[in-house]
């Protein structure tokens, strides 16, 4: 099983690409949504809106909750971000752009998440879809437990 490293997309980037997204729909640019856009494209991970708020606040105190939801609902839709519902109910983001499939492993007493690939595990979910004649568009694998660190803790 290969880790996977979170590449930061470019901010500079995700800006073009969500402008010429933003144009084709008849929305306006807005230094607000600029600035969350760069903010969001510098970090790594699987972000909630809060954690990305605190973020964006500490550069633009004027920024409220409701203008990045907003923006994080348009990078979405504009396939730059990635709505992850992990258990336990927050939503969190990851950077789409230019980003290839991965999947999850996540942490149930930290809270970390972990990416990884698996050849392997797509082979078989492949052809377990093949043996029943489904044809997937799209799916996402979860793996909840301890990692490593936690598990020393509680030895």
């Amino acid at each position: 099983m290969k880790r996977v490293a979170a590449r930061k997309p470019s901010a500079a980037a995700a800006r073009e690409r969500l402008a010429s997204w933003i144009a084709s729909r008849g929305l306006k640019a807005t230094r607000q949504r600029d600035l969350i856009v760069d903010t969001f494209f510098t970090q790594t991970g699987h972000l909630s809106v809060d954690e990305l708020l605190d973020k964006v606040t500490a550069r633009d105190s004027s920024i409220g909750a409701a203008t990045v939801y907003r923006t994080m609902k348009i990078l979405t839709d504009a396939g730059l971000a990635s709505a992850r519902h992990f258990e336990g109910g927050q939503t969190r983001y990851e950077a789409a752009l230019d980003r290839h499939h991965h999947d999850h492993l996540i942490c149930t007493s930290c809270g970390r998440i972990f990416e990884f690939e698996n050849e392997r595990i797509e082979e078989l979910q492949a052809r377990v879809a093949e043996q029943h004649g489904f044809r997937v568009t799209h799916h996402k694998l979860e793996l909840y437990g301890l990692c490593k660190a936690c598990q020393e803790r509680q030895q």
